[in-house]
Formats: structure tokens, C-alpha cells, sequence
């Protein structure tokens, strides 16, 4: 069986590695000319860890990022409304990570040159159109210029090729712009001194003005310094903003006056942002579930499939989960004598359900909930958070979305991996 994987990015990167390691040969193809560590910090939750301590790659996780010890939720005054453990702090069986995406990246990049060789990995191939010619698929590439380049053939197509996907625009070409949440990020990174734990993730604010920020460092964490993540979060008006604007270098001045008074005991919001070196600006969007990822020997994976809100930190999860139960099933297929055709149902219909479960919960913030609860029942302010959210109700908000993000505790410490 041979593999064609689109996109070298997460998604994309850590399948390849799960093809591998069942034996499956696969070439990735990507439109840039050079893999370079791009990006801000994400979050990898311990259902994801898993899958890449699989993999062999806990080491380099480690080695690059911070073992998440706790989350916090807070108001925009600064009260803590929600705190909880997490990762091995929390019990579980593996840690969860913060970590440059950059870094991450460029650990998955490594691996997949280390283990498929420097030729399984073409740059500079731009997907122009997907087909199927009875049991192959064939891939047609473009270079940066237009010009053509050599078809490729396989027994299927994987297409990891991010929300502006090529081929989920191939199979549904009326689905249109990602869908505009109206909110707009600012992200960016800043050295800084550590807070609370100096291994903690904070989220404070509401729905329409928030500011996330966690640290992404090991080696700024030896240094005795933090490498601090950083999104602040605003709600505006008009409509989404052109693609060619995403992720364009803004001045601090576009959002930071509405941050000037989150100066908390914990943390000077204000002395974060001023002392990042560059902002970036992205809209907060999303895509309508699909009906189907599969199409004969060609399927979707990460957020070619499922782009979601930045809520919960699940995206790069989910992709690295998309990738495990995308190479179970394949394995499963060549051991069975089943067609390429049933394990890419198979994957579909294991992965679709949940992911599209996610989508939906993180147009109602999620677990984030908590914090527009709180901005809803006691703008001002409370004196004691159960005031005006029962313990219990914080409770079942954190426990449910980890119920529907697939890493609730004690299901995930039961088991070692999809299918075993």
C-alpha cells in the first residue's frame, strides 16, 4: 500500500509517522520550498501525547516544551473563577505540553526525514486536483510559478492540507470562506517573568474580550525566565477578513488600549503585550461539519476535515488523533484483505462524530463557558465565585467537555491506544 499525505504540517507530519511505523509507505508533498518553525504556541492534551509517545517522540517534547501543571480560568478583574490540574498533575497517565508550534513542527519534520528518507518528502508541490483512475489515485502538482510537475500515483490520497484545503474544496466547491465567529486574535510571544506556578495556562476575560497566555519554553524555564504564549481576543464588527490579511504583522495599538487596565496581582497583562517583539493577526473561524470526509480512496484529515474555534486547545489534538485512528484502520486493512475504500469509512466514521461534536460545543465556548457565566451573572464582580456558579456546575461545564474532546481521565488511562 502506498500513501499520498498532503500538507506537512501537524496533521499531515504525524501521519505519516503512524504509516510508517505499521509499514504503510507514504510520500508527503507540500507547496512551500522550505520548512521553517512558523507559528506561535499550542497546547497538546494528554490523549495526544499518548499518540506521539508512540511514536517515540516524548523525549523531544519534553525536551522543547513545558509539562502543563495547571489551567485557570479568571474574570476580567482578575478573580479566579476555575482551577484545575492537569496532565500527570492531574493524574493522568501522560503529560500535557505547551509548546512553540514551530517546534513542534520541526520535531515531527525531523522524525518523518529521519524515518521515510529526505525523498518521501516533495517541496515546492502545490496540489492543483485530485482524481481516482479505478484503484489508484492520481495527484496533479503545479510549482510556485504555475508551471507543472510530474503526476503521482497511489492507492490513496490523504489530504492534510489545512482550512484553505484544496480537496475539501474539490468535493464540496459551494462551501464558500470559512465561517467568521467575529471575533479577531492578536497572537504573539514575549520573555517575560514566570507567573503562579511558571508552568501554568490562564485564560481570563468573556466571549468578547479575552487573553489567553501560558508559557512554551523549557530552556527560557531553565534560564529562570518564561517564553510566554500569548492570544488576546476581541469581538468587532464587519465581516471576515480577507485571507490575504491572515496572520499579517499588526501594530499593538489595534487592541492593546482595551487591555490597559488588566493589571493583576498574578500578572500585568499590559507589560506582557508591550513586550512582545511582533503581533500577528488572525480571525477566529471555523467550518460547518462536514457529511463526509471519504470519497472512494481520497479522505481528509485534521482541519482539511474539521477546522474548530481555538477553544479548549484541541486543534493539533485532534489532528494527531485523526492521524492514529487514520493508520489503525489502514493496518487493519492490509491484515484483513478489506478495500482501501472500507478503512477510510471506517476512519470516518470513527473520527467525524466527535470532531464535529467539538466544532458545535466550541461555538458555545466550550469549556470556556465558565468565564462568560461569570461576566453574565456578576459583571462587577463576586465575592466568592459559588456565589453565582455552584461548585457543581463548574464541575460537570470542565468534566463534559472533556467527556466530547475524547480525554476524561479515567477512560483514557484504561486504554494505550485506538484499536488495542
Amino acid at each position: 500500500m502506498h500513501a499520498i499525505i498532503i500538507g506537512t504540517g501537524i496533521g499531515g507530519l504525524t501521519a505519516a509517522l503512524a504509516l510508517a511505523q505499521r509499514d504503510i509507505d507514504v510520500t508527503l508533498y507540500e507547496s512551500v520550498r522550505e520548512i521553517r518553525p512558523l507559528g506561535v504556541g499550542i497546547n497538546l492534551l494528554p490523549h495526544s501525547v499518548r499518540e506521539l509517545t508512540e511514536l517515540g517522540l516524548q523525549p523531544q517534547l519534553a525536551a522543547a516544551g513545558i509539562e502543563t501543571a495547571e489551567l485557570v480560568y479568571y474574570n476580567r478583574h482578575g478573580q479566579r473563577i476555575w482551577q484545575e490540574a492537569r496532565g500527570l498533575a492531574a493524574g493522568y497517565r501522560w503529560p500535557q505540553y505547551s509548546i512553540h508550534r514551530g517546534e513542534l513542527q520541526m520535531i515531527l519534520y525531523r522524525a518523518a526525514l529521519a524515518k521515510l528518507g529526505a525523498g518521501r518528502i516533495r517541496l515546492g508541490h502545490h496540489l492543483a486536483r485530485a482524481e481516482q483512475r479505478g484503484e489508484h489515485v492520481v495527484a496533479h502538482f503545479t510549482d510556485a510559478d504555475g508551471s507543472l510537475l510530474p503526476e503521482a500515483r497511489a492507492d490513496l490520497l490523504i489530504a492534510a492540507d489545512g482550512i484553505h484545503s484544496a480537496v475539501r474544496r474539490q468535493f464540496y466547491p459551494d462551501e464558500g470562506p470559512p465561517r467568521f465567529s467575529g471575533r479577531l486574535l492578536w497572537r504573539a510571544v514575549t520573555r517575560a517573568a514566570p507567573f503562579l506556578t511558571g508552568r501554568s495556562m490562564i485564560m481570563a476575560g468573556h466571549q468578547d474580550q479575552k487573553f489567553v497566555c501560558y508559557p512554551i519554553s523549557r530552556q527560557a524555564a531553565e534560564q529562570g525566565a518564561s517564553l510566554v504564549n500569548w492570544i488576546a481576543e476581541l469581538r468587532i464588527s464587519g465581516d471576515t477578513p480577507s485571507r490575504s490579511d491572515w496572520n499579517r504583522r499588526v501594530e499593538k495599538s489595534v487592541f492593546a488600549p482595551r487591555f490597559d487596565g488588566w493589571r493583576f496581582d498574578w500578572l500585568d497583562i499590559p507589560a506582557l503585550i508591550a513586550g512582545a517583539d511582533a503581533v500577528f493577526e488572525f480571525p477566529m473561524v471555523d467550518r460547518d461539519p462536514l457529511p463526509r470526509w471519504s470519497h472512494g480512496r481520497i479522505t481528509l484529515l485534521g482541519d482539511a476535515a474539521h477546522p474548530m474555534y481555538p477553544i479548549g486547545s484541541n486543534g493539533a489534538s485532534q489532528a494527531i488523533l485523526d492521524a492514529r485512528v487514520l493508520a489503525d484502520c489502514l493496518d487493519h486493512c492490509l491484515k484483513s484483505g478489506d478495500a482501501v475504500e472500507q478503512a477510510l469509512t471506517a476512519y470516518e466514521a470513527q473520527r467525524l462524530p466527535p470532531t464535529a461534536n467539538i466544532v458545535m460545543l466550541n461555538r458555545q465556548n466550550g469549556p470556556e463557558q465558565v468565564m462568560q457565566l461569570a461576566e453574565e451573572r456578576a459583571p462587577q464582580g463576586f465575592a466568592h465565585i459559588h456565589d453565582i456558579i455552584p461548585a457543581v456546575e463548574l464541575e460537570q461545564i470542565a468534566a463534559r467537555y472533556k467527556v466530547v474532546a475524547g480525554f476524561d481521565m479515567e477512560r483514557l488511562n484504561q486504554t494505550d491506544a485506538p484499536g488495542k
